[in-house]
C-alpha cells in the first residue's frame, strides 16, 4: 500500500528536519505535524512561567510517571482539561549556552548564525563555538519558516493515541483550550515520532525524599526546572549527579550559593564527553551516594551528613516515556526494535528520528529523517527481519541493553555512512542529499568539548589561588 499520508509527532530539532526531508520526497498528499507546545523548538523554547513542584517520586524513580490519558468514549468531544502532569515544560534557563559547538549542531545545508553571546566571548574568545538558547531555538524555527511549511503544523496539539487499524494509523490528538481540550481523530498512512526524549524527570528513589519537599515545596528540582542562580542566594545546596548537567548547575552555583555546594558525584559516571573537573572548583564539595534524608538533614553512605540543605538538585536524567503508543515497549529506558535507531521492526510505517543519546545530534536527525522519508517514499533499503534483528542482537552485545545501546559516540562516521547508504542517492531532483561524513565534524565536537573543559580548569585555578591567598591574609599576625 503507497504510502500518501504521514504524521509527524514533535516539532523541535528532529521534527523540523524530518518535515523538510519528508516535503522534499514530493511523494506524499498529506504531511501534519503534532506539537503540544506553542511553537516550533522542542526543549529549546524558553518558558514564560514558573515551572511546577515536583511530586509523586515513587514513579519518578520507577519511570511509570507519564501513564497515558484516558480517551474519551465518544469522538469528536470537548473535555475538562486534565490535572495530570504531562512534563511539556522547558529545560531552559535564561542565560543557557550550548554546550557542544555550533558546526556540530548545524544540518548540512543549513548553518546556525554566528551570533555570539558577551558572556561566552569573555569565556572562550572571539571566535567562541558556543551560542545562547535563543539563537538555537531561531535557527529551528527557521527552518519551519520556509515552503508553507508552517501551515502543516498543529500547535498546542497533543497525540494522545497512536495504533494500528488494519492497514492505517489511527492518530488520537487533543488540542488544548482555556477550559476545555478538543479531542478528534485523523488517519495516516505512517507515523514518524521526532517527539525527543528529555521530557520526564528521572529522581531516584531517596529515603525521606518525599517528605523533604512536602515540608517545604520546592526543595527539590530537577536540573529540567533550573531556572538561574538567583533562587539559591546564600541556600545550602546538594547537586546529585555526575554528568552534564549536574556538573553545569553545580558550577553556576559557586559564588551565589552558600558555600560550599555539595555534590554527590563519587562513586557516579561521569560524563563521557566533559570529564568530572568542573567539580574540582575549591567551591564544590564532593561526596559519595545519599543513604537517606532526615528532616532537613542529608545522610551520606559514609556515614557523614549535611544539615540544614535548603535545596536539592538532581541532574540525573529523563526517562523514555511514550504513552501514546502503548504498542511500543520502553525497556531499560530506550525504546527496543528500532533498527539503525529509526525503522520499528514490526512495522517499517512507523519510524522514529532522534531516538538517540547526546553526540553530533541534529547531524543525526537529518541522516535518519532522510532515511525515514526515503523508506516511506519508497525509494531506499529496508532489509530482511533477519537482518534488522541481528543488528540488534549484535548491538546489545557490544553495548548493553539500556541506554549505551542508543549511543552512536565514538562510531560517528561508520554510523552516517550506514545510514546513507541505507537511504541511497533517491530520485534525480527529489529529496535531500546527504553529503559523505566529514571527520571535521567530530573534531569540532571533540574540540568544543575541550573549551569547556580548559574553561573550568582555568577558573577553577583562579579560585584555588584567591582562596589561598584569603587564607593567608586571615591567618597574618596583625599589628
Amino acid at each position: 500500500m503507497p504510502v500518501k499520508r504521514v504524521a509527524v509527532i514533535g516539532a523541535g530539532p528532529a521534527g523540523a528536519i524530518a518535515v523538510d526531508a519528508l516535503a522534499q520526497e514530493k511523494a506524499f498528499d498529506i504531511i501534519r505535524v503534532f506539537e503540544r507546545r506553542e511553537g516550533p523548538g522542542g526543549c529549546w523554547i524558553g518558558d514564560k512561567t514558573q515551572p511546577p513542584t515536583l511530586s509523586n517520586f515513587e514513579k519518578l524513580a520507577d519511570r511509570s510517571a507519564d501513564p497515558a490519558l484516558p480517551i474519551p468514549a465518544k469522538l469528536p468531544a470537548f473535555v475538562p482539561k486534565p490535572d495530570q502532569p504531562r512534563f511539556e515544560e522547558s529545560s531552559i534557563y535564561p542565560y543557557l549556552e550550548t554546550n557542544v559547538a555550533a558546526l556540530t549542531m548545524e544540518y548540512s545545508k543549513e548553518t546556525i548564525p554566528e551570533v555570539r553571546s558577551e558572556w561566552s566571548i569573555s569565556m572562550h574568545g572571539q571566535d567562541t563555538p558556543f551560542r545562547s538558547w535563543q539563537v538555537i531555538r531561531g535557527f529551528i524555527e527557521s527552518l519551519l519558516q520556509r515552503n508553507g511549511y508552517e501551515d502543516l503544523i498543529s500547535y498546542n496539539t497533543w497525540v494522545e493515541n497512536v495504533e494500528k487499524v488494519g492497514d492505517e494509523w489511527k492518530v488520537t490528538l487533543r488540542k488544548q483550550g482555556k477550559e476545555l481540550d478538543y479531542w478528534w481523530v485523523e488517519w495516516f498512512d505512517a507515523v514518524v515520532v521526532a517527539s525527543g526524549h528529555y521530557w520526564v524527570p528521572y529522581v531516584p528513589s531517596i529515603e525521606g525524599l518525599e517528605q523533604f519537599e512536602k515540608s517545604r515545596p520546592g526543595s527539590v528540582v530537577h536540573s529540567k526546572h533550573y531556572r538561574g542562580r538567583s533562587r539559591f542566594v546564600n541556600k545550602r545546596v546538594v547537586t546529585v549527579g555526575a554528568s552534564v548537567s549536574a556538573a553545569d548547575i553545580a558550577f553556576d552555583l559557586v559564588n551565589t550559593a552558600k558555600a560550599p555546594v555539595h555534590s554527590i558525584v563519587l562513586g557516579h559516571t561521569v560524563n563521557t564527553y566533559f570529564g568530572d573537573g568542573a567539580f574540582s572548583h575549591p567551591r564544590i564539595s564532593k561526596h559519595p551516594s545519599i543513604a537517606r534524608i532526615r528532616g532537613r538533614t542529608v545522610e551520606l553512605v559514609d556515614g557523614n551528613t549535611i544539615p540544614d540543605v535548603d535545596h536539592i538538585i538532581f541532574g540525573t536524567g529523563y526517562s523514555w516515556t511514550l504513552p501514546f503508543i502503548p504498542s511500543v515497549p520502553v525497556r531499560n529506558n530506550r525504546v527496543p526494535d528500532l533498527y539503525q535507531h529509526v525503522v520499528w521492526q514490526h512495522d517499517p510505517s512507523l519510524l522514529f528520528v532522534g531516538a538517540v543519546g547526546a553526540g553530533l545530534t541534529f547531524k543525526i536527525f537529518e541522516w535518519q529523517a532522510v532515511y525515514a522519508a526515503r523508506l516511506l517514499a519508497g525509494r531506499a533499503k529496508l532489509p530482511a527481519m533477519e537482518e534488522m534483528q541481528k543488528w540488534e542482537a549484535d548491538r546489545i552485545r557490544t553495548h548493553g541493553d539500556g541506554p549505551r545501546f542508543t549511543v552512536v559516540y565514538p562510531d560517528f562516521e561508520d554510523y552516517f555512512e550506514g545510514v546513507r547508504e541505507l537511504a541511497g542517492e533517491g530520485e534525480p531532483g527529489l529529496g535531500r542529499k546527504l553529503p559523505k561524513f566529514q571527520r571535521e565534524w567530530f573534531r569540532e565536537f571533540l574540540s568544543g568539548s575541550d573549551r569547556r573543559i580548559e574553561m573550568w580548569r582555568r577558573i577553577n585555578e583562579v579560585a584555588v589561588r584567591a582562596e589561598e591567598e584569603a587564607s593567608k591574609t586571615k591567618a597574618a599576625p596583625h599589628l
